[in-house]
């Protein structure tokens, strides 16, 4: 009986031996699991982060952009509706099929299986709604800059643009500029960004400087004494590019 009752308290022993080291096991495998999953969360949690710093700075640098002088705004809202298309154009497919992947990332939050997945989908899905908005705030400021809003000259105007009596020779004419009378040899200046695609004599227009400003614009500079540039020349709005003549028809 006693040697009975010793193999007993053995058996027990061994028994509570094992299933304490088997604990012992599944806590270390647990530990182990959390660890990892800790890790991961870390993981996505940098991601998230970097994910927002460049949305931040993309809506930062977004603020910086969209801002126009007023006057250049009015400007621009005098433009013809094609010049307008021509300097915004867009990609309606892709914009619609990020809003269809915002609104399906938005229905999935509704039961979530992997939070920050989802989390990194919108941000993802946003940052390229963003990207879209800049593009489009990049072609308008270049637009913008196209966009002849300065006098050429100081002075005063002499002959408006439209129908009027031609000054040389009497009875009515259509005038397709503005005549700025001045003193010979005073400055003048592109009235917007662009490139002169002309620099020389041209019938009529005596000396004629011509810049081209994209989107379908065009600026005249004619009856000019003297040039300050030279065909293929990039000038920026205010740049000095000729001097107030009265060469040509004028």
């Amino acid at each position: 009986f006693r040697r009975a009752f010793a193999t007993l308290l053995v058996v027990v022993g061994v028994g509570a031996a094992w299933k304490a080291r088997t604990d012992v096991t599944d806590v270390y495998a647990s530990e182990r699991a959390l660890e990892l999953e800790n890790a991961s969360y870390r993981t996505a949690t940098a991601e998230l982060s970097g994910q927002i710093q460049s949305l931040q700075t993309t809506i930062t640098d977004l603020g910086a952009r969209a801002a126009l002088d007023p006057s250049l705004a009015r400007a621009m809202e005098t433009l013809p509706a094609f010049v307008k298309s021509r300097a915004m154009g867009g990609n309606v497919g892709a914009a619609a099929k990020q809003e269809a992947t915002y609104t399906n990332a938005l229905t999935a939050l509704a039961n979530p299986e992997d939070t920050f997945g989802l989390l990194r989908t919108l941000l993802e899905g946003l940052e390229s709604r963003l990207s879209v908005v800049q593009r489009n705030v990049e072609r308008r400021n270049a637009l913008a800059n196209a966009t002849p809003s300065i006098w050429p000259a100081h002075g005063w105007l002499t002959w408006p643009m439209g129908r009027g009596t031609d000054p040389m020779r009497g009875g009515e004419d259509y005038h397709p500029g503005l005549d700025i009378a001045g003193d010979k040899g005073q400055a003048v200046f592109a009235t917007a960004a662009g490139i002169v695609t002309h620099a020389g004599r041209q019938g009529a227009y005596g000396n004629l400087i011509v810049i081209d400003h994209g989107f379908g614009l065009e600026t005249r500079y004619g009856h000019l004494s003297g040039f300050q540039v030279h065909q293929g020349d990039h000038v920026q709005r205010g740049d000095l590019i000729g001097r107030l003549g009265s060469t040509g028809r004028a």
